[in-house]
């Protein structure tokens, strides 16, 4: 494995808890799951998984409250089905039908140093190697290039990122950040594709600082 820092910030942010139905709260810090989504909105392919295995935490948690308009429902799968079978249909959203609005929890001026692994792996792709996907990653992420735009939780929130070449060189994390934070979601269990799983783990920041190593995954 070869291991990869990378510093991602953003005006907003929402890394929304699942316990929460209607309205979206934001959890206090960037979800595991989360951070392994900008790395692979850098770079992914099947030969590839990232590990997220830290995460510190480079501002102050701040939050503010949005309220904003959405639409209620989406397009139905079984009339896009009979559409493209068809070769004509009525797909739309009229949102002024459909319309309602939400209040949202939300972080803001968020900052944080993400420290992933790139594991590779070799049944799916023999005559490539661990070397040639961590040059491509560096090279990509020095120049911030990427597949499609990383973002904060929502896709709305953009996030901006740079790669850190000597993370023992940059300033610590944010000090006053410390305690249990709680159950937090980990990431999504596909081993069944058709009914992924939500597993959880019990989130302790020590100085601004997640460790994710060895982290105890629940159901």
């Amino acid at each position: 494995m070869k291991r990869f820092c990378l510093e991602v910030a953003g005006d907003f942010a929402c890394f929304t808890r699942p316990e929460m139905k209607v309205e979206r709260v934001s959890y206090d810090l960037i979800t595991p799951s989360a951070a392994r989504a900008v790395f692979e909105a850098i770079l992914w392919k099947p030969a590839i998984r990232w590990h997220v295995q830290r995460i510190e935490v480079l501002r102050p948690v701040r939050w503010t409250s949005v309220r904003r308009n959405e639409v209620a429902s989406v397009v139905s799968t079984r009339n896009a089905i009979a559409a493209m079978n068809a070769g004509s249909g009525q797909l739309g959203l009229y949102v002024e039908d459909d319309r309602q609005q939400r209040a949202g929890l939300f972080l803001r001026d968020v900052a944080y140093r993400l420290h992933a692994d790139l594991e590779f792996l070799p049944e799916r792709a023999p005559n490539d190697t661990l070397t040639k996907y961590a040059e491509m990653f560096a090279r990509r992420a020095a120049k911030g290039q990427c597949v499609n735009q990383p973002y904060l939780g929502c896709r709305e929130f953009a996030a901006r990122f740079r790669l850190v070449e000597d993370p023992d060189a940059e300033p610590p994390a944010e000090p006053s950040l410390d305690g249990d934070l709680g159950w937090m979601l980990y990431d999504l269990d596909f081993a069944n594709p058709a009914d992924p799983q939500p597993r959880f783990f019990r989130a302790k920041l020590d100085r601004g600082v997640l460790d994710l190593e060895g982290a105890e995954v629940r159901g």
